[in-house]
């Protein structure tokens, strides 16, 4: 038995409610800012979806038939219907704005500035929560953010992950420390033996040093000195004088610049990293998220 095609598009519909409020292709055709060919094929692809004569095209301008004036008001019905669909979508996502979970050294160091350019496009607002690279993966699952960003070395594969910059780990002390005085540049092997100050286990900085000892043929846990959940805490306890720490050049810069904290070179070990945002593959797109995605490659 015949079927209607399936392939009836709302803006055809669209478009034969308004051929039939204006009474002409052509006047339609303006209303709906395309041109009168593309119009008329619009109205020739939905006669053959349908397998009816909606337009008497014998006539001056366009005069609906006994079908057409019937699938008109069907497709009003329809028209409103999707009118009131994304009318409601745009009210929930002014109810629900987007959710943003960023690992901390990308939360401290580049999200306020891409939260700042994004203001300048868009007034739609975001929340944004920190955790490390674990907990911002387990928040995209879970439906908790529609949107993470993350510097672990991997990202699970029913993720869909996207670079948006790179970064480089840095192996710091303070000043007083005797590595500051050091000129050779310490390699993997010392570095797997030395006692650091870290960031806690599931922090991607403390993911991509432990994966870099590895593939310099150092796998296994660190021996930490102490981890602690925080770029800031690290900080502080290495400029008073405690263990070394590797941590991002980012988070590092500004003590860098004024003498507080001095880089130890390193050979043997790749530590540069991605930094990459993720999201669900079922995620509905949103304008705002595209935008952010944009800024965030420096778009």
């Amino acid at each position: 038995m015949d079927t209607v095609a399936p392939d009836v598009a709302i803006e055809s519909l669209r478009l034969l409610v308004a051929v039939a409020d204006l009474g002409s292709i052509s006047a339609a055709a303006r209303a709906a800012q395309i041109s009168q060919p593309s119009a008329s094929a619009r109205m020739r692809h939905l006669e053959r979806s349908l397998r009816l004569d909606l337009l008497d095209r014998r006539t001056r301008g366009a005069e609906l038939t006994d079908a057409g004036r019937a699938v008109t008001e069907w497709a009003r019905a329809v028209v409103s219907a999707m009118d009131a669909l994304r009318t409601g979508a745009e009210a929930l996502h002014t109810e629900h704005p987007v959710r943003v979970s960023a690992s901390q050294t990308i939360a401290e160091f580049l999200v306020p500035a891409w939260l700042a350019q994004l203001r300048t496009r868009t007034d739609e607002p975001v929340h944004l929560r920190v955790a490390n690279s674990t907990g911002v993966i387990a928040a995209v699952r879970d439906h908790s953010a529609d949107l993470g960003f993350v510097e672990g070395p991997t990202v699970p594969r029913d993720l869909v992950a996207r670079t948006v910059r790179r970064d480089r780990l840095a192996l710091v002390v303070a000043p007083s420390h005797r590595l500051a005085r050091r000129r050779a540049p310490v390699g993997a092997t010392e570095l797997a033996d030395m006692e650091l100050v870290t960031r806690e286990e599931g922090a991607g900085t403390r993911d991509v040093l432990d994966r870099a000892l590895a593939h310099a043929g150092f796998p296994g846990a660190h021996p930490a000195a102490l981890s602690l959940d925080s770029n800031a805490a690290v900080k502080v306890m290495v400029q008073a004088g405690g263990p070394p720490a590797v941590l991002s050049e980012l988070a590092v810069a500004a003590e860098l610049r004024d003498g507080r904290l001095v880089e130890v070179a390193t050979v043997g070990l790749d530590l540069h990293r991605l930094l990459r945002a993720v999201r669900r593959r079922d995620a509905a797109p949103r304008d705002v998220i595209s935008t952010l995605l944009a800024v965030a490659s420096g778009r």
